[in-house]
């Protein structure tokens, strides 16, 4: 379930909530994804995750990681994009990986911690496909076992999303590359979104009648 709401209690937004789950052979992972009013130098739309939960999975390569959790995002480091890339968001990234990625990486796994909730825009200038919740770099978190994460979209109409947003997953140390999947992971669209806030008013409500807390739906 992909799905975003806001709480307000007593008092101004403190943030929005963010729920993703995604799947591909051998891995799966549930995410819950904070972020506030914060976002890119360079894009408006772009806002800046503060906060990352959840638990990730991946049975690939012998790695056995069985709902692992997830513990923080890898900090951003503003570093510098190719000399011809004129998209790339100010909170560009990137993590260095000895060995064994995708050839087209470089040795590098890049992020920004960005999500999109209005669709990405183009964010390469030679990548045209665009349009998921997050954009190309995405996002790079930590687990309790040491270990990275990298989860991208690889953009709607991208070569075998048929019309989805699909996503890459990458798990690395900084040594070597555990695992790399792209594109073809799954994430659901919120199309369940006015299920899940409807069933959530009623769950508001009825807290709101025990406990007399002021609550309501931003």
């Amino acid at each position: 379930m992909l799905a975003s709401l806001s709480l307000l209690i007593s008092g101004p937004a403190l943030a929005t909530v963010t729920y993703l789950n995604f799947s591909t052979s051998g891995i799966s992972g549930a995410l819950a994804l904070t972020y506030g009013p914060a976002t890119d130098a360079l894009f408006s739309d772009g806002h800046e995750i503060t906060a990352i939960s959840g638990t990730f999975s991946d049975a690939n390569n012998g790695l056995d990681i069985a709902n692992e959790n997830v513990t923080s995002l890898v900090a951003v480091n503003n570093a510098t994009p190719e000399p011809t890339n004129h998209l790339a968001p100010h909170d560009f990234s990137r993590f260095a990986v000895a060995f064994g990625l995708s050839p087209n990486s470089n040795g590098y796994l890049t992020y920004d911690n960005l999500i999109w909730p209005d669709g990405s825009p183009q964010t390469a200038t030679d990548y045209p496909f665009h349009g998921g919740l997050l954009d190309i770099y995405g996002l790079l978190f930590n687990l309790g076992n040491g270990d990275v994460v990298g989860l991208w979209s690889d953009g709607i109409g991208s070569p075998g999303s048929s019309g989805n947003a699909f996503y890459g997953v990458a798990v690395a140390t900084q040594t070597q590359a555990l695992d790399y999947v792209s594109p073809g992971v799954s994430v659901p669209e919120p199309g369940s979104l006015p299920m899940f806030l409807a069933a959530l008013c009623l769950v508001l409500w009825v807290g709101r009648r025990r406990l007399g807390l002021s609550v309501r739906l931003d």
